[in-house]
């Protein structure tokens, strides 16, 4: 990696941390090939699906309504996030150079603190924008107008900056002074914190405090809005009008589940309780497969999205 500037990082016994060893996915090396075509993979689905979607709803007209404004953000969030850390996954399956710089660590680590908060942020505000169409239709388009959605993302953005600027600042005022093997494949907090020889009292804190920001409470946000969805839906009396409601919510419930709850095992327990294994599979979960199969599960079963599709191919028809 790039050089550092001694006296620009944090010090322990005078001796500077430039950078650290990620232990990586696997050290087999008749699984490597293996992984590193699972991921390619993964990976191209994940950006050729989320930018797909992207582009669909911006080129759509019939697609430029509040739910698919929020889709699009999330999918375009998603392509960010996957390529945080699969490119890297990708060079140091084919090498066994793993070494990553200091400012390089932190970077990632920023992002990562970053782009999933907004993500959960977003997934409340979509849920909120179910609840206003189902439970609230004839005021949907006021509850929902540009405003509202561009303040909703607006504060998304602002409150997941705050959690990664706070995780990222505290970081940065830790020693290191004993092993530098980051026990993970990525550069993320809790591996970390096991590396520190000073307090990391205040960065546990931290990460408890905005684990209830940033996940349990748009999770308690998503559940009372759907407890009202749920209830508005069995009010209706037609079976092919309480199936359409249904359909509208189950993918986005689909995914706030998968994301959520692989979310706060990783991040709600304390380093104490850190588990290399389980971080790993988490980690796997919600920072790759996940984004990899939002258009899936939350698009392509649309049937708004696949009149787009056919649209786009030049052989528009019924769905």
């Amino acid at each position: 990696m790039g050089g550092v500037t001694p006296g620009s990082l944090p010090r322990a016994n005078g001796t500077p941390v430039s950078e650290f060893l990620l232990e990586g996915l696997t050290d087999a090396k008749d699984l490597k090939p293996v992984l590193f075509t699972i991921f390619l993979l993964v990976y191209i689905m994940a950006l050729a699906g989320n930018l797909g979607i992207t582009s669909l709803i911006v080129l759509d007209q019939r697609l430029h309504t509040p739910m698919y404004f929020f889709l699009a953000n999330l999918s375009l969030l998603d392509a960010v996030y996957v390529s945080n850390s699969v490119p890297q996954v990708l060079a140091h399956l084919l090498t066994t150079e793993r070494l990553m710089s200091y400012h390089a660590c932190l970077t990632q680590m920023f992002f990562l603190h970053f782009l999933a908060p907004w993500e959960c942020f977003l997934l409340t505000a979509t849920a909120y924008d179910r609840y206003a169409a189902i439970c609230r239709p004839l005021h949907y388009l006021v509850l929902m107008s540009p405003q509202i959605r561009a303040m909703l993302t607006s504060i998304s953005c602002l409150l997941a900056l705050t959690n990664a600027l706070t995780h990222t600042l505290l970081a940065t005022k830790l020693d290191f002074c004993g092993p530098r093997l980051i026990t993970h494949f990525l550069c993320d907090l809790p591996p970390l914190l096991k590396l520190a020889c000073s307090n990391t009292r205040p960065n546990e804190l931290g990460l408890f405090f905005f684990s209830f920001l940033v996940a349990l409470i748009p999770c308690a946000l998503i559940v009372v809005s759907y407890i009202n969805v749920v209830a508005a839906i069995l009010r209706i009396r037609s079976a092919e009008g309480r199936q359409k409601a249904f359909s509208t919510c189950a993918a986005h419930l689909t995914m706030v589940c998968i994301f959520y709850i692989t979310s706060v095992l990783c991040y709600i327990l304390p380093s104490a309780s850190y588990s290399r294994t389980h971080s790993r599979v988490f980690s796997v979960l919600y920072t790759i497969i996940t984004p990899m199969f939002n258009p899936i599960i939350y698009s392509m079963c649309n049937k708004e999205v696949k009149r787009a599709v056919h649209k786009v191919l030049g052989r528009e028809r019924l769905v």
